[in-house]
């Protein structure tokens, strides 16, 4: 299991959502994307990209204005 860091951090909407997706098509499943975002919607647009690809947040952390989720790729259907 490797996990892979994406730094997204000034990049406002919908870059956050549209670079994770793109980096969640290139890892294997079983792998995980850590990516780190300072966009406030980012909150909002990664929960709903994800239940939509059917992969799986682990955790999701604040610190200030920076929001890191831990996405663990599944599958593919």
């Amino acid at each position: 299991m490797t996990t892979i860091q994406l730094d997204l951090t000034g990049l406002k909407c919908p870059l956050p959502a549209l670079k994770t997706r793109r980096a969640l098509g290139r890892i294997e499943p079983g792998d995980r994307l850590e990516v780190h975002c300072t966009d406030p919607l980012a909150a909002i647009d990664i929960p709903n990209l994800i239940s939509e690809t059917g992969d799986r947040i682990e955790n999701i952390a604040r610190d200030g204005d920076k929001i890191t989720f831990l996405i663990e790729r599944r599958a593919d259907p």
